[in-house]
This record gives structure tokens, sequence and C-alpha cells, in this order.
């Protein structure tokens, strides 16, 4: 019902190039078609384009579904007629295909024979287990095509069970395959399907073929990140073409040759596909590195002056301590202002106290912060309780701040990270803190390095609220 309520729905949506298709299987052993529940179902849903898989391994027609070679072959085709009185057009799924040519591979091709002589549109093959390499499928390919009808249309399924579902769709397309099925970012089953965020820009920028439409390239990673966060799963920082590190640099010399000409470092424009270049500064920085980062902050860097040197001992001698700042670009942003003596200082800390205080062993444990701080020369004290001891000096901090700066209401944190930097000095060791923080606009990372967490947490807590106010500052908000 769920499933027919949706095509229902979608029938009245307007859509500029996709295409909604119903997917079930061919009908059941010993039944006519107009009596199968799962064709009727399909016809039900309306749609302009009906999806169906059947059997191409006679292992899977044997042991699966229990019933004979020949009556498979007719459950294919009488599925493919009956569905063509009912869609503008059919596609064939040949589940198993590789596999089932592997074993016995005239079954296998007399699978597609019967889809075919149905009036099936395309003919799709499927490596349903992801077992297939390259070289296997593209041999397939070719003698799939010497059977068929020349100018039959023909498909590509892959998964990525041995990390080659989008390797595999891309021989599929070398040999004239011009369908391919594929998911965004390669959500799927057990190690996932083939990533249509990779095959896309690898068919049209890598082998010059016609995709989608040429404008459309540029919003892959929003798509990308859209269904990330539909899917409630965190984006892939190295994703290919569309991730965080697609187009990152960070060795000094990569990043001298980058600003000299980008194709030193790139192997094609990352805004064609709506990503965008970056730098990053750790220990192997340079001061190109740093040059970089000053003019992307907006801040005013001479690369004749000390200036950028200084910064860069800054910075290795801080990232010896244990600091990191690739996951923490707001805490380097404000190290560089501080550096230039730029930084503003919006309130003053006079001192802060944490306890934890278990009353009750049947109770959970109870967090306290206390907060003394001085904020536009106005001391203020604030109190406050949380789910933890970091959870409770937020909470402290913001009840000081909001009354002075009441777009902070706006921030929230949104991810706490903690590291021990030497696991071998167990509770005494230190410890980096990172968290994310963000307002609806911008999302941002700070860090903090301390032999105690509660200051490590407290250290980027501050940046992160620094951060905000300074950025809100900027652009003219209070």
């Amino acid at each position: 019902p769920k499933d027919l309520r949706f095509f229902k729905r979608v029938q009245d949506a307007v859509f500029k190039t996709a295409r909604i298709t119903a997917f079930g299987a061919t009908r059941r052993p010993g039944v006519r078609p107009q009596d199968d529940a799962n064709l009727q179902a399909l016809v039900e849903a309306g749609s302009p384009v009906v999806t169906i898989f059947g059997k191409s391994w006679d292992f899977h027609v044997t042991t699966a579904i229990g019933t004979t070679l020949e009556e498979n072959l007719a459950m294919i085709g009488d599925s493919v007629a009956y569905l063509l009185k009912h869609f503008e057009e059919v596609i064939y799924d040949a589940e198993h295909f590789f596999d089932g040519f592997k074993r016995n591979p005239d079954y296998a091709l007399r699978t597609l024979l019967a889809a075919e002589a149905a009036g099936a549109h395309c003919l799709v093959l499927c490596d349903t287990n992801g077992g297939s390499l390259p070289h296997e499928i593209a041999e397939t390919i070719r003698e799939v095509k010497r059977v068929v009808k020349p100018g039959t249309p023909l498909g590509i399924h892959a998964h990525n069970d041995v990390e080659c579902g989008v390797a595999n769709s891309l021989v599929a397309v070398g040999e004239g395959v011009n369908h391919v099925q594929g998911t965004i970012n390669g959500y799927g089953e057990r190690c996932g399907n083939a990533n249509l965020v990779s095959i896309i820009p690898n068919v049209m920028v890598k082998m010059g073929l016609a995709c989608i439409p040429r404008p459309n390239l540029r919003e892959l990673r929003d798509v990308s990140r859209f269904v990330s966060e539909l899917a409630n799963r965190k984006p892939w920082q190295s994703q290919p073409y569309v991730g965080d590190s697609a187009f990152a640099h960070k060795g000094g010399i990569h990043v001298s040759a980058v600003l000299k000409h980008p194709e030193t470092y790139e192997h094609m424009d990352p805004e064609l596909v709506g990503n965008h270049r970056r730098v990053l500064v750790s220990e192997l920085a340079g001061q190109s590195n740093i040059l970089w980062k000053a003019r992307e902050y907006g801040i005013d860097l001479d690369k004749n002056t000390p200036d950028a040197r200084r910064i860069l001992d800054m910075l290795k001698r801080l990232e010896d301590e244990g600091f990191q700042f690739e996951g923490a670009e707001a805490s380097f942003e404000l190290l560089m202002e501080r550096a230039l003596g730029n930084h503003r200082a919006y309130f003053e800390l006079d001192g802060y106290r944490v306890i934890v205080e278990e009353n009750n062993g049947d109770e959970e444990p109870v967090a306290e912060a206390t907060v003394r701080l001085r904020v536009k020369g106005i001391p203020e004290h604030t109190a406050a309780s949380g789910n933890g001891p970091v959870n409770a000096l937020d909470h402290a901090l913001r009840k000081a701040l909001e009354e002075f700066y009441p777009n902070l209401k706006e921030m929230s944190l949104l991810d706490y990270k903690v590291r021990i930097l030497d696991e071998s000095k167990g509770t005494g060791a230190k410890t980096r803190v990172l968290i994310t923080s963000g307002d609806g606009d911008e999302t941002w990372g700070t860090v903090g390095v301390a032999d105690n967490i509660i200051e490590a947490s407290w250290q980027a807590l501050v940046d992160s609220i620094e951060y905000k106010l300074r950025r809100d500052e900027k652009r003219g908000r209070r």
C-alpha cells in the first residue's frame, strides 16, 4: 500500500530529465501474467516505465525459484509482453547475468533473447553478487553483442563487493552500453552499488560522452550532500570528485605549484562538479599554504614580510604540541588574526569551575559549571547544569554571553570528538578535542589541546564562539 501511494502522488510531479519507473519481478512459475499479483501491482503503479528482473543463472532457476529452465524462459517472455501493453517502456534486468554466463553461457544468453524477442526496450546485464572484474565484464558484453540484434540497447548494473562497481560500469560504457544503473554515493546493500557520483563525471569529463545536461554537472556535490543528509550518513571526506579532500592540498611544494598552475596537482577543474580547491594547514605546510589561507580568510598578508614565516613557525610548534587544524580551520583563522595583532577579545575570562556530583547510586551524576567573565567591562557570573561537564560548561558560557550577543542563540554544537594523544600515559595523557559548530548558514571546526579534557574542551568552545562573533561582525551583524 505504501508503494502504491507513492506512485499515485508522484504521477502529478513534473520532472525535467528524470523518469519514474516501477520495479518488480517476472511472473511466478505456473501463473498467468494477468493473474500474477506482483505484475498487477506494477500495472497499478501507473508509471511511464517499468523495470522487471528475471533469472539468468540456471543454478538460481532450479535452486532459488524451483522451476525448469524452459518455464523460466517463458516467465521472462510472458512478463515482458504483458507489461508492454501497459507501459511506454519496459526495461529487463538480467539478474546474476555475469555469474550465470560464467557457469552456463548458452542459457544465460537464451534468457536475454527471450526478453528481446518479447519486445524489451533495454537489456540490463546485472553483476548481482558484485564479484566480477572489469576484464570479465568487457569480454561478456562482447559475447552478448554477437548474439542480440544489432543496436539493441544494453545496460549495466554493478555492485561494489570487490571495489569494482564504478570500474565495471565504465568498462561497460566503453563497450557500448548506454544504460547505467547505480545509486548516489554508492549507497546500497552489502558493500554498495556502483556510485553514480563517480560514474557521471567520469563518463562526461573523462570519456567525453553525453550523460546528464552539462549545467547539471555543477550540482553534483550538492546532490551528493543532500542524499547523505537524507540518509543520515556523514559525507565521505575522501569521496572522489565531490569530497572535501578531493581537491585538497597539504604539502608546501604542492601548494606552491598549484598557485602557479592548478593542473600541476589537479586532474580537472573542481568547479565542474560543484567542488572547490582546499589548501590545508599542517606541519607539512609551507609559506604558500599560509598565504593561500590568508587570502581565503580575507586577511591582508604580504609575502615579503616575516608575518607568514612567523605564523608557519607557530603552526608547526602547536602541531608538535598535539594541535591539528585540518578539521579545525576556524581555530587556525583565529590563530592567524592573533599572530597579526588583529584579534578582538569579545570577553575576558576570570575563571571557571566544573563539578560532577553523584548523590545517589540510582541517579545519573549531575554536572554543573560556573563561569566568571567580563563582557564589555561588565562582570558576569553564571552557573548552568548539563548532561556532562562539557555540556554544562557550554551552557554556562552561553548564558553569560547571549545577553550581550543574542546571535549566539542561532549557534549549536554539532559534533564533539576526543582523541587521546599518548595512549601509553593512560588517564594522564594529553587530550585533543575537536568541536564542530553551526548556525544554519555555515559549519566550522575548532580545536583544543591540554592535559585536562575540560581545559581542551574550553579552548575549543571559546574558539567556536569567537569565530561566530567575528564572522557576524564582519557581515555587519551584532
